[in-house]
């Protein structure tokens, strides 16, 4: 049996702690499974330690893990030089902070009098987000940025945890006129992603289109500008060169090597 995300967390917890018990549903789990063993020290109080088998759980979710991170790594690769061959600046591993709107509050009012809520100064509230892919295209007009999101999914499971954070889907749209999903071939259908998003499929040697992203005008704000700055946009790789023709037009043989 292979240990899940959670429970390979919480061996990888068990193993580098005292291993005080938790007395939860997913610490029952690792019992019935006999990763975890309970102890009894002199002075009664329990323990809990990892099984053998449960040392060999850990290592199967960690390299799970490692697998599921270098397949993520690499279709974030494949999407960034995807866009740059389409003329857009790129960033990866970007940390912006995204202003969301919340409930109005009343604003302190003088003595006797009332003040609608409707009067009051929108606040914001605000949530650091990494987006797998940030791209915009070069413009020297505002609207011509075409800021876009693009968030990587390679597992199912990845996706509909995404799904399930709408607070994470709104921090995209404050912070891009488009927001995509980049899922790797046969995890879901396009129908499964809310509209508001569009979604590319990534099969393995080509990008199909599933559905086209929605427009939303957008800006970037002035930390936005500054992180970019401080971040780089990507090199754009270089492309091979063409072969030197002769003048019949067949491409020239290559020089044999030593």
């Amino acid at each position: 049996m292979k240990p899940t995300p959670a429970q390979t967390r919480r061996l990888r917890e068990l193993y580098r702690s005292a291993g005080w018990p938790c007395q939860d549903s997913l610490e029952l789990e690792l019992l019935a499974a006999g990763w975890l063993e309970r102890l009894r020290e002199p002075d009664g109080r329990e323990r809990l330690r990892l099984t053998d088998a449960g040392i060999q759980a850990a290592v199967q979710g960690l390299q799970g893990n490692r697998a599921r991170r270098s397949a993520h790594e690499a279709l974030v690769e494949r999407t960034a030089r995807e866009l740059q061959r389409a003329g857009r600046l790129v960033w990866t591993s970007l940390s912006l902070r995204a202003g969301l709107p919340r409930e109005r509050e009343p604003s302190p009012a003088a003595e006797g009098e009332l003040i609608e809520p409707a009067a009051a100064p929108p606040k914001l509230r605000w949530l650091m987000c990494q987006p797998d892919v940030y791209s915009l295209r070069p413009s020297s007009k505002p609207a011509g940025l075409e800021v876009a999101i693009h968030e990587i999914k390679v597992s199912r499971a990845d996706l509909l945890g995404e799904l399930r954070r709408p607070a994470k889907s709104a921090a995209y749209a404050a912070l891009s006129g488009q927001t995509w999903f980049v899922l790797a071939a046969g995890i879901a259908e396009v129908d499964e992603v809310p509209p508001q998003f569009g979604v590319w499929i990534a099969h393995a040697t080509h990008f199909e289109l599933g559905r086209p992203a929605p427009q939303r005008p957008h800006q970037p704000d002035h930390a936005t500008w500054l992180e970019l700055a401080k971040a780089s946009p990507l090199r754009a790789p270089e492309e091979p060169a063409q072969q030197v023709l002769r003048e019949d037009g067949a491409p020239t043989p290559e020089e044999p090597t030593a």
